[in-house]
C-alpha cells in the first residue's frame, strides 16, 4: 500500500460536473484530491475483502443475540427503540448498505474503527466519481469497486411495488446527503422502482400511515437520517402505527451504535480485525480512543495516553484502544469500507491530516 503522486487531468472540474459530483470543493477547500491515489496490489485487497466480509457476519451474529437475549441496555436502547428492532430482525427485514472504517497499512490485518451502518456517506464518490477517474487515469488498472452493480442488484431483490412508490428523503439543504440520496435513487430506479424523493420535512402524518407531498401512503422509504433523531422527534410517535418498510430497517440501529465495538470484542475475543473496546476505560491498555456511542465524523473523539488522562468518564462513552492510522508524510487515510445487501462491494478512502477523520477530511481514489 502507497500513496502515489498523479499530474490532475487539466479538465478535472468539468469531468466531475458532468457527471454531478458538484461538491468536489467545499467553502473553497478541496474535498476530491485529483493529484494523488493509494495504490494496493491484489493480496492486500483480497485481505480487506475477506476482513470486511468477515466483520459482517459477526456483526449479524451480533444482532441475533442481542435480539434472543433482549438485552438492550448495553446500547442505551429503550423497549420502545427494541420493540422495531425486534420486528424488523423477526420479520427478515432487508438492509441495503453500511460502511465499516477500517484502520490499514497493508502489512497489519485492516482493523474496525467503527461501523456506520445507518446513515453512511461519501457513496456517490466511492461508486462512480473513482470509478470514472480510474477510467481516465489508469485504464490498464483495476479498482476494488462493484458497489454500483451490487446495489443495483440489491434494489431488484425488492418486489416492484406498482401501487405506490419507493420514496427517498434526506435533508436536501445537505449537498452530500442529497448527492449520497440522489445517487442511491438513481440506482433504484435503474433496477426498475418507481421512485420520490423528498425532504425529511415533507413527509406528513394523517392518522394512520405517512404521506407524501401528493397524500400518497408511504409504503417503502430510504431514509438518509439517523434512527436516534427520528426516536427523539415527535415524527418517531407514530413509528409502531405503521406498517412502513424503512430502508435501513430498525434492527441497524444496533450495528451503528458504537457499543457494539466492546459488544463485539466480548464476543469474538483478540479477533484480528478487531480492538480491544469497552465502555470502562481502565480495561484498556495504553493509549485509548474516547468516542461518543452515537456520532458522526469524528465528532467528540478524543485520543489519550492513558485511562488516567481522561478528565471525565461520565456519560454515554465507548472506550477503544488506540490503532493509529498509517502516517504518509503527515496525511493519515482511513479505509471506507463497503457492504451491500450482505456482500463486500468495495472501497473509498478519505484522508486528514490529523489522527482523527473529520468532516474536513478529503476523498482520494485508489486502485490496484
Amino acid at each position: 500500500m502507497r500513496r502515489q503522486t498523479l499530474a490532475p487531468r487539466p479538465d478535472w472540474p468539468q469531468r466531475m460536473a458532468a457527471i454531478g459530483f458538484d461538491f468536489h470543493t467545499i467553502d473553497d477547500q478541496p474535498y476530491w484530491v485529483e493529484g494523488a491515489c493509494y495504490r494496493f496490489d491484489e493480496r492486500q485487497i483480497d485481505e480487506l475483502e475477506a476482513a470486511t466480509q468477515n466483520l459482517h457476519a459477526m456483526g449479524l451474529e451480533l444482532v441475533e443475540q442481542i435480539v434472543r437475549s433482549g438485552d438492550y441496555a448495553p446500547l442505551g436502547l429503550n423497549r420502545y427503540a427494541a420493540e422495531l428492532i425486534e420486528r424488523s430482525w423477526r420479520g427478515r427485514e432487508p438492509a441495503l448498505y453500511g460502511r465499516m472504517d477500517l484502520s490499514y497499512d497493508g502489512r497489519r490485518p485492516p482493523k474496525l474503527l467503527e461501523y456506520n451502518a445507518d446513515t453512511p456517506t461519501a457513496l456517490f464518490e466511492a461508486s462512480v466519481v473513482q470509478w470514472f477517474w480510474l477510467q481516465d487515469c489508469l485504464p490498464q488498472a483495476d479498482q476494488f469497486n462493484s458497489i454500483h452493480e451490487k446495489l443495483i442488484a440489491a434494489w431488484q431483490r425488492w418486489p416492484v411495488e406498482t401501487r405506490s412508490p419507493l420514496h427517498f428523503a434526506c435533508v436536501l439543504d445537505a449537498p452530500e446527503d442529497r448527492a449520497t440520496c440522489e445517487y442511491l435513487r438513481d440506482t433504484c430506479t435503474q433496477a426498475g422502482h418507481d421512485t420520490v424523493a423528498l425532504d425529511m420535512s415533507e413527509i406528513g402524518w394523517n392518522g394512520r400511515a405517512y404521506t407524501d407531498l401528493q397524500e400518497r401512503e408511504i409504503a417503502r422509504l430510504f431514509k438518509l437520517y439517523p434512527w436516534e433523531w427520528l426516536l427523539d422527534e415527535a415524527f418517531g410517535a407514530h413509528l409502531h402505527k405503521t406498517a412502513l418498510r424503512w430502508i435501513e430497517p430498525p434492527w441497524k440501529m444496533l450495528l451503528s451504535n458504537k457499543a457494539m465495538l466492546p459488544l463485539l470484542w466480548r464476543r469474538f475475543p483478540n479477533h484480528p480485525n478487531l480492538l480491544p473496546a469497552s465502555t470502562n476505560a481502565r480495561d484498556i491498555d495504553g493509549e485509548l480512543v474516547r468516542k461518543p456511542r452515537l456520532g458522526r465524523e469524528g465528532e467528540h473523539t478524543a485520543i489519550y495516553s492513558a485511562a488516567g488522562a481522561i478528565p471525565s468518564q461520565d456519560g454515554d462513552w465507548i472506550y477503544q484502544s488506540c490503532w493509529p492510522l498509517p502516517d504518509f508524510d503527515g496525511l493519515r487515510p482511513v479505509i471506507g469500507s463497503w457492504i451491500v445487501g450482505d456482500e463486500a462491494a468495495g472501497i473509498g478512502i478519505r484522508e486528514d491530516d490529523g489522527p482523527i477523520t473529520r468532516n474536513t477530511s478529503r476523498f482520494v481514489p485508489h486502485c490496484f
